[in-house]
């Protein structure tokens, strides 16, 4: 099996934004996180990540592109980006993609780099194959719920795509304004399913993106957000068990006292980041410790005995 870390990440962070009225898309809020931090979030294990398209501040290192000429479209910005990568597998991704996550990219790159065995081609490619009707597969793109394909959610193999970009530069004498699937027709694509079209969600108007920030709200949604966007404003890579967090809130609040709930949990963490402890192992101990201490709460109050007295309660002095 290949190693699908071994990948490179270019991000198209340019574009006017016309239909947001020239709003800095990239640096758009959804759950208090930039579009564009989103998105590198779900790569964090690419060995080169580039950003093409103005400077801004990001949450990781990134090298930075700008396509040239400025604005030039989104073939021109991929060839700006392809520049800085060594990578045999490279992502592509737009910079307004609310939901991606990591389980996408890997699902791509592992289409991407899996050997193919008589993978369709173009119509217009048939030719290429070879006598035993084989062909390489030249990556993977995300095909959204109503079957459009998605080339800025896609995994690539290097050579094929800088083959395909020096092709159409050398047919047309520029890349600048010319359409992606100008290099798209003659590479051997592999789509993957985004069954709800959820990953591939992209925010190109102001109504996009109130819906993704409504989405992020929603019952199902709103703590695993919450609890990313805190590690990310923090700055740590802690793993969060919310379910087993939000169990031990409740017992040391019903156990112990009310404000025990948040200050047990801070000390969770505190602990697990600075002995590099497993959450899960630490909430564990400490929700055994708080049913201890209600148990002897109850052992304390327990029935009342025969002299009418419950345990806890001192007896008058004779």
């Amino acid at each position: 099996m290949s190693d699908h870390t071994d990948y490179d990440t270019i991000v198209l962070a340019g574009g006017a934004a016309r239909r947001l009225g020239g709003a800095d898309k990239p640096a758009l809020s959804v759950g208090g996180r930039p579009l564009l931090d989103r998105v590198l979030a779900a790569c964090p294990d690419a060995a080169i990540t580039v950003v093409v398209g103005p400077g801004r501040p990001t949450t990781r290192a990134v090298v930075r592109a700008l396509e040239d000429p400025p604005g030039g479209g989104p073939l021109a910005a991929l060839d700006a980006g392809l520049r800085h990568t060594t990578a045999p597998t490279v992502l592509v991704l737009s910079a307004d993609l609310p939901f991606l996550t990591a389980a996408t990219v890997r699902g791509l790159l592992e289409a991407a780099t899996r050997k193919a065995s008589a993978a369709p081609r173009p119509t217009d490619a048939a030719a290429d194959l070879a006598d035993d009707g084989s062909a390489p597969r030249d990556g993977a793109m995300l095909q959204d719920a109503s079957g459009r394909d998605q080339p800025l959610v896609a995994a690539y193999r290097a050579e094929p795509l800088r083959r395909e970009l020096a092709r159409v530069r050398a047919e047309h004498g520029t890349l600048a304004g010319l359409p992606l699937r100008a290099v798209l027709t003659k590479l051997v694509l592999e789509r993957v399913p985004d069954a709800t079209s959820t990953a591939s969600f992209d925010c190109d108007t102001w109504e996009d993106i109130s819906a993704a920030r409504a989405r992020i709200r929603e019952h199902g949604n709103v703590l695993d957000e919450w609890i990313t966007a805190v590690k990310a404003e923090l700055g740590i890579e802690l793993d969060v068990d919310t379910a087993a967090l939000l169990d031990l809130a409740r017992d040391a609040a019903h156990g112990v006292a009310r404000p025990a709930a948040p200050l047990t949990t801070f000390l969770i963490g505190y602990a697990a980041g600075r002995q590099g402890r497993d959450v899960k192992e630490l909430s564990d101990r400490a929700a055994a410790l708080a049913n201890r201490w209600a148990a002897e709460a109850e052992e304390s109050d327990g029935p009342a005995g025969a002299d009418g007295t419950t345990g806890g309660e001192a007896k008058p002095a004779e």
